[in-house]
C-alpha cells in the first residue's frame, strides 16, 4: 500500500502550535456519557499498577478514579493544563508536530493513551512508531476520538472524511507504523444502551507483541 500523501496532513492554521495552545483551555472535549464510556473501557484494558503515558495530555485523563498506577506521565502542549490534572505524576511540554520523537527510553510504559487528539497529528505514522518503541512488550496503545475538533488545527484528511473513515484512518496509522497485534476498533452504539443524545465515541487500540 502506498504511503499516505503528505498533503493529507496540511492544516488550515499552519502556524506554530505553541501559539494556539499558549492559553490553557480547561474544558473537556466530549460529554459526560462519552467520558464514562471511555473510562469504562480504560478499566477493561489498562493494567493495574502500571506506568502510563497520557499522550497529547490536558487537564483530565479520564482514567478510572480507583486506579492506582505506579506513575502517569503527561505529554502535551500546555503546562498549566497538565499541572491541574490530578492523575498525572509528571508532565512535559512537547510538540509532536515539530518533533515526533518521544523523550523516553525504550520499553518504558505499560500503556499509552491518546484521547480525542489524534486528529491534530501531522506526522502520525512517526508518532505511532515512537509509541511502539516506548511500550513494553504486550502493552497497549489506546486511541479515542469523537466527532468534535478544532477544525483549523485538524489535518485535511480528518476534516474531509466521516467518522467511519476516521476509524479506518487510525487503523491505517497502526498498520503503517509498526508490527502491532490485536488491532481492535469499537464504537458506542445506542442499541446497546448508550444514550442517543450523547457524543459518539470511537476507540481503536492495538498491542505491541510479547515477543519482537
Amino acid at each position: 500500500m502506498p504511503p499516505i500523501p503528505s498533503e493529507f496532513f496540511r492544516r488550515q492554521d499552519s502556524a506554530d502550535d505553541h501559539i494556539f495552545y499558549i492559553m490553557p483551555r480547561r474544558v473537556v472535549h466530549i460529554d459526560d456519557d462519552a467520558i464514562a464510556a471511555l473510562t469504562s473501557l480504560y478499566a477493561e484494558l489498562l493494567p493495574s499498577g502500571g506506568i502510563f503515558l497520557d499522550l497529547m495530555s490536558s487537564w483530565r485523563s479520564h482514567y478510572p478514579p480507583e486506579f492506582k498506577p505506579a506513575r502517569v506521565v503527561g505529554l502535551g502542549m500546555n503546562s498549566d493544563e497538565m499541572a491541574d490534572n490530578p492523575q498525572l505524576t509528571k508532565h512535559i511540554v512537547h510538540n509532536l508536530n515539530q518533533n515526533p520523537t518521544l523523550p523516553y527510553e525504550d520499553a518504558l510504559f505499560d500503556a499509552v493513551t491518546c484521547a480525542v487528539s489524534v486528529q491534530y497529528l501531522t506526522q502520525p505514522i512517526k508518532v505511532f512508531a515512537e509509541v511502539y518503541r516506548v511500550l513494553k512488550p504486550g502493552a497497549v496503545f489506546i486511541v479515542s476520538f469523537s466527532n468534535r475538533c478544532f477544525p483549523t488545527k485538524a489535518v485535511a484528511v480528518w476534516r474531509s472524511t466521516n467518522d467511519q473513515d476516521h476509524i479506518a484512518l487510525v487503523g491505517r496509522y497502526f498498520r503503517d507504523s509498526a508490527d502491532w497485534v490485536d488491532l481492535t476498533a469499537q464504537q458506542t452504539n445506542p442499541a446497546d444502551g448508550y444514550p442517543r443524545h450523547a457524543d459518539p465515541l470511537y476507540v481503536v487500540w492495538a498491542r505491541k507483541p510479547n515477543t519482537i
